[in-house]
């Protein structure tokens, strides 16, 4: 098998006209394609309805290039977008492609490995509770399969997508005596976090099953993990997961690296991760080495003490600008100022992913 990785940016979040092109040019082949990840210009919250907007713009063009019908491109590619391009964020897109034809590699060497899973559609009373926990669990579990990644050491980032309670469903779950996480379609978004957090810790042996307290939710921000990646917006009913890691059987030329930011000044965080895929850019945004970068993912969070590194921050107190926004522009300008490129996924909500108050970065890069 072999994984590539294509980039993309928009000029709105309809615009999937560089994908076409690369599908005309024969640059993608609309078939392989597994998953696309990627920024639009909204507000990621809860009516972002960008992140929809490029979802059906992607599914009406592969579905035309395909010859099939949008659903059943929905039923074959993953689509995670995390709205909001604070700051110098580009809006972008990311596209999957795994073409398993491909000859066997010559070598044992790990390379990129992609798998994917969905999880059935949660009903609302399920949102943000074990039960939800143990479907994202089984479906890491799945997609991990699929990659053909047998140690869990060797996953690097798992990028969960799920759902939220609506108003509506919120009020039909009630009123047949349902007992909800939260019935607010806001709050519910970061209980789909939470879940997706502890369901990746499940799946990778960071906690066992019957460890998993809905009591330690948002409580107990020990309890993390740093290869998570969480989203939820109104545009998805299932949980959908993709995961990323280096196995052997893979003959890509990519291989993704991972490591956690402390805090959301933690340039040294995006170092390491740069180091462990062999690219020395240290102080310099321009190194020759970081043209080697095909994507780069990122996960924050505003410290809930309302402090970074010892002085106070006000993202949590702003009426004006919710506080994932400060975040996301906040981290993503540090990101983009070591690797040089504002073309970076930087989603918000990072509760139980990644160390209180930080989060965690990966980067794919080609090995040549």
């Amino acid at each position: 098998m072999r994984a590539t990785v294509h980039r993309f940016t928009m000029r709105d979040p309809g615009d999937v006209s560089q994908l076409a092109d690369a599908i005309e040019a024969g640059t993608v082949d609309p078939a392989t394609i597994v998953a696309v990840i990627g920024k639009t210009e909204g507000n990621g919250l809860v009516n972002d309805f960008t992140r929809g907007y490029l979802v059906l713009s992607l599914k009406l063009l592969l579905a035309a290039r395909l010859g099939v019908a949008p659903d059943a491109v929905a039923r074959a590619v993953i689509f995670v977008f995390s709205g909001g391009t604070e700051g110098v964020l580009t809006p972008h897109y990311t596209v999957f492609c795994v073409d398993r034809t491909a000859a066997p590699p010559a070598s044992s060497e790990k390379r990129l490995a992609i798998g994917r899973a969905f999880t059935p559609v949660p009903a609302p009373e399920q949102i943000g509770t074990r039960a939800h926990v143990a479907m994202v669990a089984d479906a890491v579990r799945r997609a991990m399969a699929e990659a053909g990644i047998v140690d869990a050491a060797d996953v690097q980032f798992v990028q969960v997508k799920g759902g939220c309670v609506t108003t509506e469903a919120a009020q039909a779950a009630l009123a047949r005596g349902a007992r909800l996480a939260s019935s607010d379609p806001n709050k519910s978004m970061a209980y789909t976090r939470v879940a997706g957090a502890f369901g990746v810790m499940q799946a990778l042996g960071e906690i066992a099953a019957d460890a998993v307290d809905e009591a330690a939710f948002f409580a107990r921000p020990d309890l993390w993990c740093g290869r998570a990646s969480v989203s939820s917006g109104i545009e998805v009913a299932e949980n959908e997961v993709v995961v990323f890691g280096n196995a052997p059987g893979w003959s890509s030329r990519f291989v993704i690296a991972q490591h956690t930011m402390d805090d959301a000044l933690d340039i040294n965080g995006v170092y390491a991760c740069l180091d462990k895929l062999g690219i020395a850019a240290r102080g310099d945004s321009r190194a020759p080495g970081l043209e080697r970068v095909a994507c780069a993912l990122v996960k924050c969070e505003p410290d809930a003490r309302g402090l970074v590194r010892g002085q106070r921050h006000t993202m949590w107190q702003d009426g004006d600008i919710n506080a994932q926004r400060h975040i996301r522009g906040a981290v993503g300008g540090l990101v983009a100022g070591v690797l040089g490129d504002t073309r970076i996924f930087v989603s918000g909500g990072a509760e139980h992913q990644g160390p209180p108050g930080g989060g965690l970065v990966a980067l794919i890069a080609r090995t040549d």
